[in-house]
């Protein structure tokens, strides 16, 4: 377990006064933002019990996006931010084709991360069983067109960022928060319910990135934590951040004129607490600023700019698929389960064989030379990932990012495989997965992040 005291006798605003270092190098760098709040009405995704389209708008939606480096050598890498769920590997593709024939972007030097919010607008064919019935032709229009309008403010918001390049410097550190609690109750080793677990394990560290402008003006601020976006609940039927949201609002408030990106850690086996009041979810952004705050006026390592860049995809085998008889026995009831299982019958009654794998689950790793490797998993990924990676990698230069790439269910470790529970196998439903995941998926998953890492980092290993 990874336990680190939030800093809480700090004030909600501090004076940044953490000098750059003069031996951080100039590096072209560049930063956008575009509003991506819809214009009306739409299905919310995160909780299957909202039964209307969206009922006004309590926070604004952003995607913002960082362009780090210059045209020559292997040319700029660029991470976007988005508030929401998750983006798909479709849409994460179809932006990366658009950018390279716009700027010739190289696939691997694109990372995409959400912030996980549970009050953001759905997307098509994210978590597609959500509800317990598909919604209805209105609904499901106002969704393909917001995603397909998603797509086209990715894509702009990184040539934004890529034209905003000038010279800057780069550096980072890591502080901490502590809200996040583990929320799988057990009994006897197996997983009966949510709730706070103060024994099992939570990642509180938060990482931070700065961007400065040469006279230490701070253009820029990338910060995760591991947490779920889940302060506010289903009963909630707003647009909202939730405490991802209230952080870049309260970072942009202390740094006047940055813009504050906010992605997330291995927290899909963690809530934030307390949760339930909207007023929570600030209290959380709060806690967040703080921690950066403290992260900034702490000696910070000047990185230069990201010079290893590589993605690579796996095949994460399913355990045996249910028999026809096990669909036909889920079939009549009238939830997502039933739902999901009359899906699958109609797809083996039309000749179409059901996935024995997850097929492409990309796994990608930057590195700032020696300093930094920032690895970025796709889906809903649980803690044990983290700390497994901080066995076989240097911990003092690793960053973890989960929700990246693509949102295709959870990513359940080995260890939740034997306790069972939702994230291992209900959530799988939702998702439109045809089962859990098979033993090993967790070395599969590590392996490819430690083959992509530079000897350097796989190396440092105490």
């Amino acid at each position: 377990m990874i336990l680190s005291p939030l800093l809480a006798t700090l004030p909600l605003t501090l004076t940044l006064t953490s000098a750059i270092p003069e031996d951080a190098p100039e590096i072209p760098v560049g930063v956008a933002r575009v509003d991506i709040t819809p214009e009306g009405p739409v299905r919310l995704t995160g909780y299957g019990n909202r039964s209307t389209e969206s009922e006004g708008v309590d926070q604004r939606l952003w995607a913002k996006a960082l362009a780090i480096g210059g045209d020559d050598g292997d040319g700029p890498a660029v991470l976007i931010t988005v508030d929401n769920l998750g983006i798909p590997d479709a849409m994460t593709t179809e932006v990366a084709r658009r950018l390279a024939d716009r700027s010739g972007l190289a696939r691997d030097r694109l990372a995409i991360s959400a912030s996980h919010t549970h009050t953001a607008p759905a997307l098509t064919n994210v978590a597609p069983f959500l509800f317990p019935e598909f919604p209805n032709r209105t609904e499901q229009d106002h969704i393909d067109r917001y995603t397909e309008a998603l797509t086209d403010h990715l894509t702009a918001v990184a040539l934004d960022a890529l034209a905003d390049r000038r010279p800057g410097r780069l550096d980072w550190g890591v502080g901490s928060a502590d809200f996040a609690a583990n929320r799988r109750v057990l009994r006897e080793g197996t997983w009966v319910g949510f709730g706070v677990n103060p024994d099992g394990p939570t990642d509180h560290s938060l990482p931070v990135l700065r961007v400065t402008d040469p006279d230490g003006s701070t253009r820029a601020l990338l910060t995760s934590y591991a947490c779920h976006c889940t302060t506010l609940t289903g009963e909630f039927n707003q647009i909202c951040g939730d405490w991802a949201g209230d952080a870049q609002e309260a970072i942009e408030r202390d740094l006047p004129g940055a813009i504050a990106l906010i992605a997330i850690g291995c927290g899909a086996d963690a809530n934030p607490e307390p949760r339930g009041e909207r007023s929570q979810a600030r209290a959380h952004g709060e806690a967040i600023a703080r921690g950066v705050a403290a992260v900034l006026n702490a000696p910070m390592t000047p990185l230069g700019g990201v010079s290893h860049a590589q993605l690579s995809r796996v095949n994460l085998p399913f355990a045996p698929l249910p028999s026809r008889e096990d669909w036909q026995a889920r079939a009549g009831q009238t939830n997502q389960e039933g739902l999901h299982a009359r899906t699958m019958l109609a797809r083996l009654d039309q000749g179409e064989s059901l996935p024995e794998a997850l097929e492409g689950y990309p796994v990608q790793v930057w590195a700032f030379g020696d300093d930094l490797a920032m690895v970025f998993l796709a889906g809903e990924v649980v803690v044990d990932y983290a700390l497994h990676l901080r066995r076989v990698a240097d911990p003092e230069r690793l960053w973890i990012n989960a929700y990246s790439n693509d949102a295709p269910c959870y990513i359940a470790s080995d260890r939740l495989l034997d306790e069972g529970g939702y994230e291992v196998d209900g959530s799988m439903i939702f998702y439109g997965q045809p089962t859990r995941f098979a033993p090993g998926v967790e070395g599969i998953v590590i392996d490819a992040a430690s083959n992509l890492l530079p000897a350097a980092f796989r190396t440092a290993v105490k």
